[in-house]
């Protein structure tokens, strides 16, 4: 007897159509649902996975893919409270359990060292991150003599960019170079050389980059019996935010599920803004049609977020995109305010005009942490950020340093990544340098020693101790054979490394105590995971925001002002949002206009910015701005247009205001007019 559905009564029509779809009826067909900003994506996809398992789908069975491990984790959560309050503590134990959910990256990782022996992998590969990563292509960009060209050769975070455009966009180099990276479109023949030994050096080293996680696993299902196996053990297939996939992404789907039975994906073309990781909106526009009969489409167009004035103007804007599923936001809320266009002179105007808002909001019961101010690129925000420095309004700006882009973290993690997998050229040499007395020659020779040997680590303790090292060679010996032996066990053997590491940090480093709490915070992070092994591939995958020093800002005051890319607002909302630079050549940037897809992807951009408001928005329109790399200071300027996504014929759904406000006029009124100050005599006067 079937249970009754009752805990699906809070989801709207088209929410219960994505839910229900192929549930019970044999095999699932494929199922593409376009959800809108502020629809509830998240409660639809978690009720789908929740529906399913209540009646009767293995949640072991079930693949869930999310662009971060934490949205993972919070979707097996709601999917428990869902099923639980169904079944009941005691009903199907373990039927919470989503053992196959997390990042695409993290997926593949976990079935490549499954499958590892079968697709010639080592099981102990170790993954660089994108730092390491760029560091292994600068060295073998400076063992191919590239470093020293008569003209400068592309640097390695450059190389690195172009080798990953082509591996995720599935594109070959010369096309890659000629629509992204003109500038290096001569060095094609050296940048193929350079990659081919990249992927040497790392098969040698026995690492996988993030790319190499994606195009092993895209590799390996292309070979008929695997990805059958693969396939075959997953009953459905569920991914969100479909439309920020790449082609190896896509790919990859189709490999597991080449009829589409099973398969869900869920998006919405109009955010896509992610074409610069190789994201593309393809994917999700051609989703219908990559299976016979086509998926079913199912949209979520009403909206739980946004006042209706502000969805018709969201709407108005993205309505003129060249290819689109046709969704038009409605919500229940009232129609309230239309969004301001504000004009202002310059930039130092806009920053003011933000403050003096930022403030009535303030006063009128609006928290500073309701209210975003979001822009198109980073620097954008100069002026405003000396403008609440100045006022004294504490903000918080989502970017800066990463948790494992601090030197401290990365040092304590290569120790471990060498222990893990020795073979790793770029953890051994990042850790031997620490050590007083070497330096790239001896950890370059040592590294040679031990290369070759069929137990590294053992090896190393043979290696003669270099003559500058003394007593402290011998400490790294130590440390590394009792890692090795895992004498304290996980997680306590990180207390070793940082017993080892830290009169190493002492020594380099004077911010000690700061750093010192990072490596605190490691090792409570380390106290989750299993395995060594485990918490190394995991930390890399999905590392944590910041640094303990770029988390201050917040402790200033309870209360503080969101700063944010548009890129890094995606998913979130506030009260109150103002976007700034709403012209021509910043939105569209005057470097995504070369193409009608780049056009299109600024216009998406802006409407993903305009719908993170609930009840506010300003869009500001500055009449003057400072070329790049100037300032308030001097005066090259330009005059901008406003954005050209707001055509004349939209401007009916917005209130345009000018600021600041003009005084009333006085004519009609005696005025006492003083004295006439002759500058030109003091002119002469300076001469004389």
């Amino acid at each position: 007897m079937s249970l009754p559905a009752t805990y699906l009564d809070g989801l709207n029509p088209e929410q219960r159509r994505a839910v229900e779809h192929g549930v019970g009826a044999g095999p699932c067909p494929p199922l593409l649902v376009i959800a809108g900003a502020g629809s509830g994506k998240t409660n639809t996809l978690a009720h789908r996975v929740a529906h399913l398992v209540v009646n009767g789908a293995d949640p072991h069975r079930i693949l869930l893919m999310t662009f971060s491990r934490r949205a993972a984790a919070e979707m097996t959560r709601r999917v428990e409270r869902i099923a639980r309050r169904v079944m009941g503590d005691g009903a199907r134990g373990g039927y919470g359990a989503l053992s196959w959910a997390g990042t695409f990256h993290g997926i593949g990782a976990r079935l490549l060292r499954e499958h590892a022996e079968r697709i010639g992998l080592d099981p102990a590969f170790t993954i660089h991150d994108r730092e390491d990563s760029a560091d292994l292509m600068n060295l073998v960009r400076h063992d191919l003599g590239f470093s020293k060209t008569e003209s400068r050769f592309p640097a390695k975070a450059t190389c690195l960019s172009i080798y990953s455009r082509c591996v995720n966009a599935g594109l070959p180099l010369d096309q890659v170079l000629g629509a992204n990276y003109p500038w290096c479109a001569g060095w094609a023949a050296e940048l193929k050389q350079l990659f081919a030994g990249y992927v040497d050096a790392k098969q040698r080293h026995n690492v996988l980059d993030y790319d190499d996680l994606l195009l092993y696993w895209a590799q390996t299902m292309t070979e008929p019996a695997l990805a059958d196996e693969i396939g075959s053990r997953f009953d459905h297939v569920m991914v969100d935010e479909y439309q920020d996939t790449n082609a190896l992404q896509a790919s990859i789907l189709l490999g597991l599920k080449p009829e589409g039975r099973g398969l869900t994906v869920v998006g919405d073309d109009a955010q896509s803004i992610y074409s610069f990781r190789a994201a593309t909106v393809r994917n999700i526009l051609d989703f219908p049609k990559a299976f016979s009969p086509p998926a079913r489409i199912v949209t979520l167009d009403r909206n739980y977020r946004s006042t209706q004035a502000i969805l018709g103007a969201a709407n108005g804007v993205i309505d003129l995109a060249a290819e689109r599923f046709t969704k038009n936001l409605w919500t229940d809320r009232a129609i309230g305010a239309r969004p301001q266009l504000v004009g202002v002179r310059d930039e130092a105007d806009q920053a003011r005009y933000i403050v003096e808002r930022v403030l009535e909001h303030r006063e009128s019961g609006t928290t500073l942490k309701q209210q975003a101010v979001l822009f198109r690129t980073s620097s954008h925000s100069a002026p405003l950020e000396l403008e609440l420095t100045r006022r004294n309004i504490p903000f918080v700006k989502f970017g800066g340093l990463k948790f494992l882009d601090a030197a401290h973290v990365k040092d304590m993690l290569a120790l471990l990544r060498f222990v893990q997998n020795p073979r790793d050229r770029v953890a051994g040499f990042r850790v031997m340098l620490l050590i007083p007395g070497i330096g790239p020659a001896s950890a370059q020779k040592a590294l040679d020693a031990i290369s070759a040997a069929a137990d590294p680590l053992a090896a190393l303790a043979n290696v003669p101790s270099p003559p500058r090292a003394g007593a402290d060679w011998r400490d790294f010996i130590d440390a590394v054979r009792e890692l090795r032996d895992g004498v304290a066990g996980w997680p306590a053997e990180i207390e070793r490394a940082r017993l080892w590491y830290e009169p190493h940090l002492d020594r380099i480093h004077d911010d000690v105590a700061t750093r010192r709490a990072d490596l605190v915070q490691l090792a409570q992070i380390a106290s989750g995971y299993p395995s060594r092994e485990r918490f190394l591939t995991e930390l890399t995958l999905d590392p944590p925001d910041a640094t303990s020093d770029q988390a201050g800002v917040p402790l200033l005051d309870e209360d503080y002002l969101i700063l944010s890319t548009i890129h890094s607002a995606k998913g979130q909302e506030w009260k109150s949002v103002f976007v700034l630079n709403v012209v021509d050549g910043c939105m569209p940037s005057d470097l995504g206009t070369g193409t009608s897809a780049e056009i299109e992807e600024e216009r998406r951009l802006l409407y993903v910015a305009m719908t993170r408001a609930r009840d506010d928005l300003h869009l500001v329109v500055p009449q003057r701005f400072f070329t790049h790399g100037q300032n308030a200071m001097g005066d090259r300027h330009v005059y901008a247009a406003r954005s050209r996504f707001i055509p004349d014929r939209l401007l009916t759904l917005f209130e345009r205001v000018s600021w600041p406000h003009v005084a009333p006029s006085t004519a009609g009124y005696p005025t006492r007019q003083a004295p006439p100050i002759d500058i030109g005599a003091r002119m002469r006067g300076m001469w004389r």
